[in-house]
């Protein structure tokens, strides 16, 4: 491939198209995005397929689904009442992300990287994006914004709302066997197309990009922390951090907030129906979005300090506790949730919810008290699962309040320690070993490679210092483009 035509030829597509990069540091911090070009975006919807609207990748959106600004970041603090734990539990939201979900930055970053270093040629190529959900939506977003073509692939039985959006974006799809946990036949699928379509179509693996976990690094650990430093009195402690595996790009926030409070507890999570990371283990559930049977390879497994399994069935209750009417009516006259907060309950999507459920268990490990803060992530709203609860509702019929108070004491309050395991060094290096059999046996990776992920301690910090040459990367191909100017 002659990557200065390639590169000649993105930038004509990008001039033809009108689209101008954001940087990390402006998704991190969009007050830094051009006055004018805040001012278009008061016209634009956030799923408009608009490419000012590369420009919203970032928590700080207002949360308004047509022409909102920034502001701070957008987070929700879960109450003790409803936790059952003292600890400070915040969610940052991804619902006001375009496409709902903050899948759009993990996106982001494996694709801009390679249309700005030639590697990648929007006018002959099209991006693939193999997925269990968000990222291939975030992924087909992203690549219409950016003036390509894309291919998205994902499990059957993901719900039915992702597939037509899907449509809507006009990818190409296929649906492969299985559901949540059938990683490997996505992977099948992504081998059979390569073989058929060649150097047609460019696979962007989510869970080897590290451009997925560095978008996190730049964007989403310094979010975390600003809400800290908003939120903090003398005595706060940032202390924990709870995420589902998934394919890892969130934990790469986690990098990020070690190097500022080394002493924090980091515990990825997994469905216990699925228990790879606890026990080597393989099996099917219900968590949409959070992808196993295998660990990735962008994961830096040394830097957790836990791994925690979410049982599939309390979640899927407590979907229904926070979004069935009987469950919020209960949450309000009850328990006494602040009944605002209980119709906020719905920015918290299935995925999210097991994050809270991780949180809550993180908290109680280590029986954290008031003065602790842990964190967490709403990946996504219900937006995309209304269909789960009218499948659980025709399956258990109504949810009643008698359902609606064994949800809260059982899968709650009653939620335990069960299922969590402390790492030593060993347990870090038998989670880290299982990458070989998928990314050494299947996928072509190297054993020197893989070997200085665990032994290198500059490896992850190499990696993570890209993020400073990839934004010169990207004001440089701007000025090629010479579409900033109209905005200065």
């Amino acid at each position: 491939m002659n990557t200065k035509k390639v590169l000649e030829n993105t930038i004509q597509r990008c001039r033809e198209r009108h689209i101008i990069l954001p940087t990390y540091e402006q998704m991190r911090n969009p007050e830094l995005v051009p006055q004018k070009i805040k001012d278009k975006l008061a016209n634009i919807g956030l799923w408009d397929l608009n490419s000012l609207n590369l420009f919203r990748i970032t928590w700080k959106n207002e949360p308004t689904n047509f022409g909102g600004k920034f502001g701070p970041v957008n987070y929700l603090e879960l109450p003790s009442e409803l936790t059952g734990v003292k600890a400070r539990i915040i969610l940052l939201i991804g619902k006001y992300f375009p496409t709902g979900a903050h899948k759009v930055g993990a996106t982001f970053g494996p694709l801009v990287e390679k249309l700005i270093t030639g590697r990648f040629d929007p006018t002959s190529q099209k991006a693939l994006w193999p997925s269990t959900g968000n990222y291939c939506r975030g992924g087909a977003y992203d690549s219409y914004l950016l003036g390509c073509e894309s291919i998205a692939v994902l499990p059957q039985g993901m719900s039915q709302e992702r597939f037509d959006w899907l449509h809507k974006v006009g990818a190409e799809v296929f649906a492969t066997p299985g559901s949540e946990s059938n990683v490997k036949e996505i992977y099948d699928k992504v081998k059979e197309l390569k073989a058929e379509r060649g150097d047609s179509i460019v696979n962007l693996n989510q869970f080897e990009e590290i451009g997925n976990p560095l978008w996190h690094y730049a964007v989403t650990g310094p979010a975390m922390e600003e809400v800290f430093n908003s939120i903090k009195t003398d005595k706060s402690r940032f202390s924990g951090l709870f995420l589902t595996q998934g394919s890892a790009g969130t934990l790469g926030s986690a990098d990020y907030l070690r190097e500022i409070h080394p002493n924090f507890k980091v515990c990825a999570g997994e469905a216990l129906q699925c228990p790879t990371l606890l026990e080597n283990g393989y099996g099917e559930h219900r968590i949409e979005g959070i992808g196993d049977k295998h660990v990735p390879w962008i994961h830096n497994i040394k830097n957790m300090d836990l791994v925690a399994a979410i049982d599939d069935n309390p979640n899927i209750r407590l979907m229904r506790l926070f979004n069935e009417e009987a469950g919020k009516v209960f949450l309000k006259d009850e328990i006494k949730i602040d009944p605002k907060l209980v119709e906020q309950l719905n920015l918290l999507g299935i995925s999210s919810i097991a994050n809270l459920m991780g949180s809550i268990k993180l908290a109680k490990y280590y029986e954290m008290d008031e003065n602790d803060v842990v964190f967490s992530v709403a990946t996504d709203s219900m937006e995309m699962y209304q269909s789960r609860i009218v499948e659980e509702r025709n399956k258990h019929g109504e949810f009643s309040n008698r359902d609606a108070a064994v949800s809260f004491e059982a899968d709650l309050m009653g939620l335990g320690i069960d299922h969590v395991l402390e790492m030593d060094y060993y347990q870090k290096k038998r989670m880290h070993n299982l990458k070989y059999f998928t990314w050494i046996e299947q996928q072509g990776k190297t054993v020197e490679e893989l070997n200085a992920q665990w032994y290198d301690d500059n490896y992850w910090k190499s990696e993570y210092a890209m993020v400073n040459d990839w934004d010169e990367k990207i004001k440089e191909f701007n000025e090629r483009t010479g579409l900033l100017k109209e905005y200065e």
